[in-house]
């Protein structure tokens, strides 16, 4: 138990198990994008070789992975704003974010609405002229041009943050009422993995059916925005809260157990799913157990993070730079990778190689050689215009 104390309540050093956390989201997001081409699901462009195989390693990902990347940022916006003050945060953020979204959406995300719409037949012209039409925001498409795309998430966090700032004095007050002996019983247990999930139990029978379609439009996605802005408040609230951690710290065992049986009995029922529609009480059940799966997830990782990845090294400091470059470029690479392999008629598995390696070592070329020392590019992919002296950033907070 000394070890738990150790990790959860050194709250003035950088957290950098949630660092760590960060980068393995974005991660496994250029994963799960990769796999939107081989899926039988609707996407912007897909493979010859699509097909249901990947469908259930994308189901159980799925639930969890935006999610958690919401939390992460409310956590940071507690320690950015208690080391920046919030006037000043609340520039740095929107220009860190908007700047990249208006850059990306200009330049980097028009290529996958370009072979998106090739590859339904709309468009027959060259890039350059389809380019002309993008930026002029022609509307007798069947997809919006310009786009923000996968860039939905600086969109929804610029928003998120400026709506929560001038009230950070007040989640942070109530962070702290909650971090008493009081709660961390109330959540000791196991509870901490059932507690905090029936907030989103809640949603999945109203907002949810209110607002079935996630359009990632921002203006009429608020099915979507009860989600994710709820746990932006709920990384907010437990920044601090070290009686949080410390059950965290305690119980992830649990939570892996708990997440391990939800797989293992959602997966099947997921991959069967038209099986089960005739049911309603049946489908409510595994519903909510598919939420508390994400929650579960969601806490288990974090809980295992905090013991086991809270330590610098010079590979953190370099991919906490290099995975918001990554996240900009990482889907049009793919689209683009995807359908030049997808010409050259190759076999499945060497397809996929191609299109995964190709991905990863475009990111990392372009971040390595270009963006991060070319001192005009920086800005563009959220990136400060001179790298951060590690030396005096250990004081830093995750994901600022």
């Amino acid at each position: 138990m000394e070890n738990h104390n150790t990790q959860v309540n050194a709250q003035d050093t950088r957290r950098y198990d949630l660092d760590w956390l960060r980068i393995i989201a974005f991660g496994l997001l250029i994963l799960y994008h990769v796999g939107m081409f081989y899926v039988s699901w609707g996407w912007h462009v897909k493979s010859p070789h699509a097909g249901p195989f990947a469908e259930p390693a994308m189901m159980l990902l799925n639930p969890w992975r935006m999610p958690l990347l919401f939390l992460i940022s409310g956590v940071a916006i507690i320690f950015a704003a208690e080391k920046m003050g919030l006037r000043t945060l609340s520039w740095k953020r929107t220009v860190r974010l908007f700047v990249p979204l208006v850059f990306g959406m200009l330049f980097i995300v028009a290529p996958q609405s370009y072979f998106e719409l090739l590859a339904k037949g709309e468009i027959q012209a060259g890039y350059l002229e389809f380019y002309q039409i993008y930026v002029s925001g022609h509307e007798g498409y069947s997809v919006t041009v310009p786009t923000w795309n996968h860039l939905w998430y600086l969109v929804y966090l610029i928003t998120y943050s400026l709506i929560v700032l001038p009230f950070v004095p007040a989640i942070n007050w109530l962070g702290e009422k909650m971090d008493t002996p009081g709660f961390e019983r109330l959540m000791s247990g196991g509870r901490i993995f059932l507690i905090p999930a029936a907030l989103f139990v809640t949603y999945r029978f109203t907002t949810d059916i209110w607002f079935p379609e996630h359009t990632h439009a921002l203006v009429d996605d608020w099915g979507a925005h009860a989600r994710y802005f709820s746990y932006f408040i709920v990384g907010m609230l437990i920044a601090k809260n070290t009686a949080f951690w410390r059950v965290l710290a305690a119980t992830w065992r649990t939570g892996l157990v708990l997440v391990l049986v939800s797989a293992a009995i959602l997966l099947p029922m997921w991959v069967n799913w038209e099986n089960w529609t005739g049911n309603q009480w049946f489908v409510d059940i595994i519903r909510a157990w598919r939420v508390i799966y994400a929650w579960a997830v969601i806490a288990t990782v974090m809980g295992v993070a905090q013991l086991y990845l809270n330590r610098p090294s010079k590979r953190l400091s370099y991919l906490t730079e290099a995975v918001f470059p990554y996240y900009i470029l990482h889907q049009t690479l793919i689209v683009v990778i995807g359908v030049a392999a997808a010409s050259l008629a190759l076999p499945a598995a060497i397809e996929f190689l191609v299109v995964l390696a190709g991905t990863v070592f475009g990111c990392l070329l372009l971040h390595e050689y270009i963006i991060r020392r070319t001192v005009f590019l920086r800005p563009l992919f959220g990136l400060p215009l001179k790298p951060k002296q590690r030396q005096s950033a250990d004081k830093l907070q995750p994901a600022e």
